[in-house]
């Protein structure tokens, strides 16, 4: 049976119950990753610039652990404004992270996160929603203002679970672990194809995903003046920035293709 083409701007924005369960997912299966890494793949290079898979953990680590207490990620970004003023606040907060378990080896970074993670995504059910709506991100990180969505409630439902994903894809790049997806993972590639579409101004386009998360998403308004196809996972790097894995196909109108390809979204 064919795939149904879906409006990319209709795909519905992932509700506070539902990112609980895909962040859980994604905790689980990010730990499954982490905890069938050798010695030696906790030294390799990632996309990340400069960090190694023992560093995108520690990353991780950090983000989880400041869940619960923001007041931690309030500390961080001032302390990345004295040691690191050539960074952003976002970047420079998130150098700090890494830095703050810079000795810690990758075993017991695994145990940190076994420990850490599923207590922060908890504590997000806990936060009031008005405060989750209202709360603005770029209160915090002025790059917030760039997001879909500028507000807590956004970082919380969608990034939070992007983000983890796409360094359990970081650290499949660099070491060569199993990718498993499942639904979960589909739920999160929809959220980066609606934001996608929230931004774009181009003619209409069709995106023909293929893999366990991919779907076929109609970009605009009217009959496709270019289809691409991509496996989903390829597509997400691509939008994120990451130097390209796995081809991106394109047929129809040239410029639109051109456009598809210059496309990023936030990760």
């Amino acid at each position: 049976m064919a795939t149904p083409t879906v409006t990319a701007h209709d795909i519905p924005r992932t509700s506070p119950g539902r990112a609980r369960e895909v962040n859980e997912a994604e905790i689980r299966a990010s730990l499954a990753t982490m905890a069938s890494l050798d010695a030696e793949a906790w030294s390799k290079p990632t996309a990340c610039a400069a960090w190694t898979v023992r560093d995108v953990v520690a990353h991780e680590v950090g983000q989880y652990e400041e869940l619960p207490k923001p007041w931690l990620m309030i500390t961080r970004v001032r302390r990345a404004r004295r040691t690191h003023p050539e960074l952003g606040p976002l970047d420079g907060h998130n150098a700090i992270q890494v830095e703050d378990r810079s000795g810690v080896p990758g075993r017991q970074l695994v145990e940190d996160f076994a420990r850490i993670a599923p207590r922060g995504a908890r504590s997000l059910a806990r936060m009031p929603s008005p405060v989750r709506r209202r709360v603005r991100t770029s209160m915090v990180f002025p790059e917030g203002k760039e997001l879909a969505e500028d507000s807590m409630e956004y970082m919380y439902d969608v990034l939070i679970a992007r983000d983890t994903w796409m360094h359990r894809v970081d650290i499949s790049d660099a070491t060569g672990a199993p990718l498993v997806l499942d639904a979960h993972d589909r739920e999160i590639a929809n959220q980066v194809v609606l934001d996608l579409a929230l931004g774009w101004t181009g003619p209409s386009c069709l995106l023909d995903l293929t893999g366990p998360a991919g779907g076929r998403h109609r970009l605009g308004s009217g009959p496709p003046v270019v289809t691409l196809r991509a496996d989903a996972v390829a597509f997400a790097r691509h939008l994120s920035g990451r130097p390209p894995r796995g081809a991106l196909e394109s047929e129809g109108d040239e410029e639109a293709a051109d456009a598809l390809r210059a496309a990023r979204v936030p990760f």
